[in-house]
């Protein structure tokens, strides 16, 4: 699957978020797209395709795949490109926290690429003249990584696609915008808000909890890699045994599991994502969901609706803000 299943089984079902941003241009850019840098270049940062050498201070930022492009706005630029998100997206493929961040900055408009499945849209992106390409967190091939950087230096994941923890989306974007310290304040004003969500649900602490989708027929467990379970764990959840006892090589952020298995899924809490009420609705009404333990004992999260679901699937700079409220409220709801 070449993208989270969930804004990603959405592989199947809705694209593959594969964003672009960067390459060098002597286009100009209107000054509220500027970076301003605070940091020194040029910057080096590591990546699974080996290393990638800022040498100054980009001004012309694409993005590719989740969260990235989050990241930019919340440092306060505005990308020259972004890619659609047709899941939780509006029309125009831009997910709400998004739209409000690029009214705030109100700079020119990103060029918005459709989402592709297959691979990023070379000539768009080329055309957007970057002269820097964020992928942090994406699920780009080697071969692709190479034909984008002879467009504009490119900032691929740390280690395996789809896996980067979201923490690091936003300190990585920092680093390559020269914005590490801009990068820390935000990270430590979500942190205080976790932290003090966490607090006010001393009823988390320990519960156990399965994170999951089931769509086309495909049931999905997340593993503790994905950036959406680490979330839960900030809360104070606790990874169920279970999740690992029936983990399997299918990926490394997500497994699938036959429904004839999910009698087996233990857990105190079982998040069930769907893209609607109704969808949410008919999932827990299925015989193979009442036998999950965790449904059966009202341990339920019906986390309903595309935008709350994109908004946590894995939290981005601005979605985390944004879905937090709705979604501590359904596990409080579950744990009642």
């Amino acid at each position: 699957m070449s993208r989270r299943p969930h804004l990603a089984a959405f592989a199947a079902a809705t694209a593959a978020l594969i964003a672009l941003s960067g390459c060098a241009t002597s286009a100009a850019q209107d000054d509220s797209n500027a970076l301003v840098a605070s940091d020194a270049f040029p910057v080096t940062i590591e990546h699974a395709f080996g290393e990638t050498v800022i040498e100054s201070e980009p001004q012309r930022v694409l993005t590719l795949g989740w969260g990235s492009g989050d990241a930019v706005l919340a440092l306060g630029v505005v990308p020259v490109g972004m890619e659609a998100q047709n899941y939780g997206g509006d029309e125009n493929g831009v997910l709400p926290w998004a739209a409000d961040a690029l009214a705030e900055l109100d700079g020119e408009a990103p060029v918005i690429f459709p989402a592709t499945t297959d691979a990023p849209a070379y000539e768009q992106i080329a055309e957007a003249a970057p002269d820097l390409i964020l992928a942090t967190y994406s699920g780009i091939t080697e071969e692709q990584y190479n034909l984008l950087s002879e467009i504009a230096p490119v900032v691929a994941y740390p280690d395996q696609p789809w896996t980067t923890p979201w923490r690091d989306v936003i300190t990585t974007t920092g680093t390559a915008l020269g914005k590490s310290a801009a990068a820390d304040d935000v990270l430590t004003n979500i942190d205080a808000l976790v932290a003090e969500k966490a607090a006010e649900h001393p009823e988390f602490e320990g519960k156990t909890v399965a994170a999951t989708f089931d769509v086309g027929g495909t049931f999905y467990v997340y593993k503790p890699a994905d950036p959406r379970v680490e979330f839960l764990l900030d809360l104070g959840l606790k990874n169920a045994p279970a999740v690992d006892t029936l983990s399997n090589g299918d990926s490394t952020f997500f497994y699938t599991l036959s429904y004839e298995k999910l009698d087996e899924l233990d857990s105190d809490l079982l998040i069930a994502y769907a893209e609607t009420q109704e969808v949410g609705d008919t999932f827990a009404a299925q015989p193979y969901a009442q036998s999950i333990p965790a449904v059966v004992n009202g341990g339920l999260v019906a986390v309903n609706g595309a935008s709350l679901v994109a908004s946590v699937s894995p939290p981005t700079a601005l979605s985390l803000p944004w879905g937090i409220d709705s979604f501590v409220e359904a596990i409080a709801d579950a744990l009642k």
